[in-house]
């Protein structure tokens, strides 16, 4: 809840920022010269959108006490860009990058770019964990491997109440091959699987690419075809809500659950009028403090995750690159706690 409500303080600071700094700009944030006496810290994002902006936020609220400046470049979702900024950002003598990467599938690239500078992902891990063992890379996010099972487990718990074990499901995905989708859709059938709930397709997945406007129209459709489905699984808030507005528009009463991931304002409001039946908070102020945290450890030398050992967890798996990344867990979230988001 804490975590929460600063999220929500930081938020506006970021658009009291962006209002002071004017629009256009592919560097969002101010330049040494505007920020007398601290240094640049680059953070290189794939494209801006709200999650991002809350992630940046964070950072710079604990990037300036520590003597640096958060300068934010966007890609605009080009990788080639990201690349660049983040040889620009060594070239002129920075000692660590953070990146949000545009490709999970292309991240030596940007490991190679930074050459014996210290790089640390956020949110995005590599599809190949295994380069996040090299000793100047490291990793700070939320682990999706549960975030579906959250969900799994609410609609488990749901089903049964009403004595089902067999249901039938309609699933928006979003971008198909990213980490977060893959790992999303097969999270949310382990848990219903582990817990005893036979989950059949009603019909193939809709692919929308965690937008809103494109989940409303790809999912109306299916909703009047006349098939049978007990619940709709979408990878994100964004998706699961484009979801509800079909349903409004095809008059479809909503007497089924809908669930999301990431725990958006929207997505809260949708929880609290009962529409949105659960979705998984991702903590984006967690995540962008813990990449400066990381960052400033690994220029020192120290543990990466030294002075945040209550923020979440080292990786257990016991893999090479297990002291490389650092979790902040997801938190489920239902109208039994759902204020405690808002």
């Amino acid at each position: 809840m804490k975590l929460k409500r600063t999220m929500a303080m930081l938020m506006a600071g970021v658009m009291c920022a962006g209002a002071l700094a004017g629009c256009g700009s592919k560097s969002d944030s101010g330049s040494a010269a505007s920020k007398e006496g601290l240094k640049d810290l680059t953070f290189v994002i794939a494209s801006r959108d709200e999650f991002m902006s809350s992630i940046e936020a964070a950072m710079k609220v604990e990037a300036e006490p520590l003597g640096y400046n958060i300068v934010t470049q966007d890609a605009q979702n080009d990788s080639a860009k990201q690349i660049q900024y983040i040889e620009t950002a060594v070239n002129g003598g920075a000692d660590a990058v953070i990146c949000l990467p545009v490709d999970a599938d292309g991240t030596q690239s940007l490991i190679d770019a930074a050459g014996e500078a210290k790089l640390v992902f956020v949110n995005r891990p590599p599809t190949n964990m295994d380069e996040l063992a090299a000793d100047n890379v490291g990793y700070v996010g939320s682990n999706e491997d549960t975030s579906g099972y959250f969900q799994g487990e609410y609609l488990a718990e749901y089903f049964k109440s009403q004595g089902k074990k067999e249901i039938k499901y309609l699933m928006i995905q979003g971008t198909l091959g990213q980490v977060s989708t893959t790992k999303r859709s097969a999270g949310v059938l382990k848990a219903l699987e582990d817990n005893g709930i036979k989950a059949t397709e009603a019909s193939a997945p809709v692919v929308a690419d965690y937008d809103r406007p494109t989940a409303q129209e790809m999912i109306q459709p299916l909703l009047t075809s006349g098939i049978e489905y007990d619940c709709i699984i979408a990878n994100n808030d964004a998706m699961a809500l484009g979801a509800i507005e079909a349903c409004k528009d095809a008059n479809v009463e909503i007497n089924f659950p809908i669930v999301g991931i990431d725990c958006t304002k929207d997505g809260a409001q949708a929880i609290t009028e009962g529409t949105l039946a659960m979705t998984v908070f991702q903590n984006p102020v967690g995540q962008g403090k813990g990449s400066v945290i990381a960052a400033m450890n690994m220029i020192a030398g120290d543990p990466i995750n030294k002075g945040m050992e209550d923020m979440g967890n080292m990786d257990d798996s016991g893999n090479e690159y297990s002291d490389h990344v650092f979790w902040v867990p997801f938190e489920p979230v239902t109208k039994d706690n759902v204020a405690d988001y808002m």
